[in-house]
């Protein structure tokens, strides 16, 4: 919950990369990877702070395994995956546990956006879940939770039977690593007895993408296509993928040679031969990338320079481990974090796109 990897943001969202099989820098660009976690944590809550309200009307939220009861308000929230943790997080509930991050986060183990939020908070680091694909079952006991938020994750029904053992789990609503992230917000507030505060959350949001947008007619209508390159794969997202949503957000259209060139390979990316990434046509190409080296050296890259949109210097990079992290897919904390820098990485292609 999510890595180049197509992150999203990481099964160790960014162990994901070790969260899919994918290189750690792909699966990141992936999942943004998948699911995250960590060795060590840098702290401990003992409850989970929460911001819900006086009373907590019981809930039932279906998803892919079924449907989760919650019947009280919950009191120590542990979350697992991607954008939970900040969900959690942005509606004042700390988690007692989460996951670790390694791709673009502090030396400790969080994105930058989570240790500033924490800080403001005057809030303990949580545990730090250990990164990787599989499920920490044991960590996740040991902190001892009455409520598993994984609604962002790429948990499989095996996975989900063994954590609702431990508490209530909530898992994603359909396939894994697609949850559009403003469900996964809403998800969240609704477990915690917080609806009415998630929909705040989320028309704040919106608002500063709406601003955006506004401040940018020149993306509306503009067909983009957005992809992460590492040295064995080329990877493009496909039309679920909250990454590209996000662009839909700001005005952008998916390049309809996304769909055409699309696999069943996964449900929110695909990878093509360096043969025929000159049918990926669009107006924009936005590609994440790790550092500018990386960036110079793709452009430079005889394969690539028979795409039409090197050609043309139509071509977008979001550079840098924690602003790729921050769009790959964005959470409540991460968006409004990194929405300038994205915003400005996206202008020069799109002036030159005309």
């Amino acid at each position: 919950m999510t890595s180049l990897r197509p992150l999203n943001r990481r099964g160790s969202r960014r162990g994901l990369a070790r969260r899919v099989g994918l290189p750690l820098g792909a699966l990141l660009l992936a999942l943004p990877l998948a699911a995250c976690g960590s060795e060590e944590s840098g702290g401990s809550a003992s409850d989970s702070e929460s911001a819900g309200g006086e009373s907590f009307e019981p809930v039932t939220i279906e998803h892919a395994f079924g449907e989760t009861e919650i019947d009280e308000q919950p009191q120590r929230v542990v979350t697992w995956g991607w954008g939970s943790s900040d969900a959690a997080i942005a509606l004042g509930t700390i988690p007692v546990a989460m996951p670790k991050n390694s791709y673009g986060a502090t030396e400790e183990g969080l994105m930058p956006w989570q240790e500033e939020a924490l800080t403001a908070a005057g809030a303990e680091t949580p545990t730090l879940l250990t990164e990787g694909t599989e499920v920490p079952f044991e960590e996740i006991a040991a902190a001892g939770p009455d409520l598993i938020l994984a609604n962002y994750s790429g948990i499989t029904e095996a996975d989900y039977e063994k954590l609702s053992q431990i508490a209530d789990t909530v898992a994603y609503p359909d396939e894994p690593w697609t949850t559009p992230w403003r469900d996964v917000i809403t998800t969240v507030g609704e477990a915690l007895g917080q609806s009415d505060e998630a929909e705040q959350l989320l028309e704040d949001i919106d608002g500063e993408v709406a601003t955006a947008a506004e401040e940018h007619p020149e993306f509306e209508g503009k067909t983009i296509a957005a992809v992460a390159i590492d040295p064995t794969a080329f990877y493009v997202y496909k039309g679920a993928d909250p990454r590209v949503q996000f662009l839909e957000d700001l005005g952008f259209e998916l390049a309809p040679s996304v769909d055409e060139l699309s696999t069943d390979e996964s449900s929110f990316y695909y990878t093509i031969s360096t043969e025929e990434v000159d049918k990926l046509t669009s107006d924009v190409l936005l590609s994440y990338v790790a550092d500018e080296a990386t960036r110079d050296e793709l452009a430079a890259d005889p394969a690539y320079q028979a795409m039409e949109q090197f050609q043309d210097d139509t071509v977008a990079s979001v550079v840098g481990e924690s602003y790729i992290s921050a769009v790959s897919p964005p959470t409540a904390l991460s968006l409004t974090w990194g929405l300038d820098e994205f915003v400005a990485s996206l202008e020069p292609a799109v002036q030159a796109a005309g």
